[in-house]
């Protein structure tokens, strides 16, 4: 699938990828040149920060509004970056062009609503600044390529996509789960399009920031968009997921950013013996359901359940042991048994009710 698209023209230094970095929040005017002065210093070409800011529960520092446009005026003219913030209205969208905002973003919560990504493209018809989309909250590809989607047929050419990660009520490492296949895919299917990373939100603490920013250059993400405040520890909102812009800058400093473009004949030769690898896994499944589909008529002749919780808790705990010895983790080997075994089921299911 191909977007109507035009380059992004959003400044970067040759050795490294698209940078946005600012607070969190637009707190003061103090804040927020304090943090623009010092991220210029370290050469930081685009600001960020957030002016109004969506909370997940009423109580907390919502932003400060049209108040703050002004700051983020005086940051572009002082320093020379570019300035961004989110977007989730029409007349967000109003006020941040009338400030000379040069970058806007929209969040995942508004993206996760087609009658407001529908509302914001109509307010954005004709103007001509990137526009960057958060996946939704929740990981459905669909929901962030249709949001994307109704941007570029209201004739915004300049879009891209950040990856923030995806809610879950499964809190592990990750404030939220990053699931890399998610934007892996949309590179697949929209493969003229940006994408940028957000490392503040998928990992929710500043330790996780920078081997979440050289993951994605590993995986070929265009650019980062990362929260840095000043005094971080005193942030009004998401405290521990910012850095200092000296910190930034040397976490930008050793990222390596990869040539996804330079194969050579050594990783071709690689790749054809995971091709082969892969042609040989099939087959082996193909095998494994063919035995699946003679135990579903054996059921059938003997009117037993196609599901055995028993066997299949066995499977698990058996696969997901060798997983481990073999190098693999149990989690992984669980979930690609676990697919297996709904297939199986799947192809029982239609044997026994022919």
């Amino acid at each position: 699938m191909e977007l109507d698209l035009k380059p992004l023209n959003i400044p970067s230094d040759n050795e490294r990828p698209i940078v946005i970095a600012g607070p969190c929040s637009a707190e003061t005017e103090e804040q927020v040149m304090e943090t623009a002065r010092q991220l210029a210093k370290f050469g930081c070409h685009n600001f960020r920060a957030g002016v109004w800011k969506p909370r997940t529960k009423p109580g907390g520092f919502e932003g400060n509004g049209e108040k703050a446009l002004p700051w983020l005026k005086n940051v572009k003219e002082e320093t020379g970056m570019q300035i961004s913030t989110e977007v989730a209205t029409p007349e967000h969208v109003e006020l941040a062009l009338k400030y000379g905002v040069d970058i806007l973003w929209v969040g995942a919560r508004t993206t996760a609503n087609p009658f407001a990504m529908q509302a914001l493209a109509d307010a954005l018809q004709g103007v001509d600044v990137p526009v960057f989309v958060k996946n939704p909250v929740n990981p459905d590809l669909e929901l962030w390529i249709g949001g994307m989607q109704r941007l570029n047929q209201a004739g915004v050419k300049r879009l891209g996509a950040i990856h923030r990660g995806f809610s879950s009520y499964d809190k592990k490492i990750y404030r939220n789960l990053p699931m890399w296949q998610i934007p892996i895919e949309l590179r697949r299917r929209v493969p003229n399009l940006p994408i940028i990373c957000d490392p503040s939100h998928i990992g929710g603490r500043r330790d996780l920031i920078a081997p979440l920013c050289q993951q994605a250059m590993d995986m070929g993400f265009d650019g980062l968009l990362v929260e840095s405040h000043c005094n971080p520890d005193d942030a009004w909102s998401d405290a521990s997921q910012q850095v200092t812009p000296e910190v930034l800058d040397y976490i930008l400093s050793l990222l390596v950013v990869r040539d996804e473009k330079n194969t050579t004949e050594g990783i071709t030769q690689l790749r054809h013996q995971i091709d082969e690898l892969d042609d040989q896994i099939m087959n082996i499944l193909s095998k494994r359901m063919r035995v699946s589909r003679e135990i579903g008529t054996y059921k059938k002749e003997h009117n037993m359940t196609v599901v055995q919780p028993s066997r299949y808790n066995e499977i698990q705990e058996k696969r997901g042991a060798q997983g481990v010895l073999c190098g693999m983790s149990a989690d992984f080997v669980s979930h690609v048994f676990e697919l297996i075994h709904e297939e199986s089921v799947r192809q029982q299911v239609e044997i026994v009710n022919k």
